[in-house]
């Protein structure tokens, strides 16, 4: 555990060293308000609170938590420094799960910095903070499975460019899987059962029902089993491609 604590201090500092993070921080909080209030409506439907907010989190996740995770593996198999952070006295699991758990605080400090909004709404009205709050911790548990499928796909290639197309196409599938246009899609000639599993494993409907204050723990084991399964694959990944 110490070794991991060790792991998260270095890549989570480290994300301060440059610029990138302060940029990330401001696209994200700059589109999250853009959506919100423009494409959302949010003055305009007269409700106090943050449904159009919560709306359009896949999306702003689908395009940006790539960002940050291409450069978790790729950068360094691309600067040569894999063996030599893996020489270290920890685990590969432990390198593996520090590295995501810095990323996930990181895309995590990004989200806690839109507490504005929740100001907002309450000095608008009486929203009901108990949903807001739910719609919080649903937005960071599907922040951590693109981080977590990111992870994985960037310690396949040296390219950070190439793991963040890979990570959005990826990340996609499974997003866009739960929207009704793909499903009307499927319905019109797959099984039921395809159908189910297809809206089953899709981000959009587990955190739609959090977004709402449903707080299942169907949805909660559905993103924590999917974490742990891309970080278990990318363990995998990282001892393949360690030598390449």
């Amino acid at each position: 555990m110490r070794n991991v604590f060790t792991i998260f201090q270095r890549e989570f500092a480290g994300y301060f060293l440059t610029p990138v993070a302060f940029i990330f921080i401001i696209i994200f909080l700059a589109l999250a308000g853009s959506f919100t209030f423009y494409l959302g409506f949010f003055i305009e439907r007269g409700n106090a609170d943050l449904q159009t907010f919560f709306l359009f989190h896949p999306w702003l996740y689908l395009l940006l938590i790539p960002a940050v995770s291409m450069r978790l593996w790729a950068e360094e198999r691309k600067q040569g420094t894999i063996e030599l952070f893996l020489t270290l006295p920890i685990s590969l699991t432990e390198a593996v799960v520090g590295k995501f758990l810095a990323a996930w605080a990181f895309v995590g400090l990004a989200l806690a910095l839109t507490f504005p909004m929740w100001i907002t709404v309450n000095v608008l009205g009486e929203p009901d903070n108990g949903v807001i709050a739910a719609g919080y911790l649903g937005s960071l548990l599907m922040a951590g499975a693109y981080l977590a499928i990111g992870s994985c796909l960037s310690a396949f290639t040296k390219n950070q460019v190439i793991a963040f197309i890979i990570t959005i196409t990826v990340s996609f599938l499974f997003t866009a899987g739960g929207s009704s246009a793909v499903l009307g899609l499927v319905q019109g000639w797959a099984p039921e059962v395809i159908v189910n599993a297809i809206q089953s494993l899709s981000f959009l409907n587990h955190f739609q029902n959090i977004a709402k204050g449903v707080i299942d723990l169907r949805d909660a084991i559905y993103y924590a089993a999917l974490i742990a399964a891309w970080l278990a694959a990318n363990v995998i990944v990282v001892d393949l491609k360690k030598a390449d």
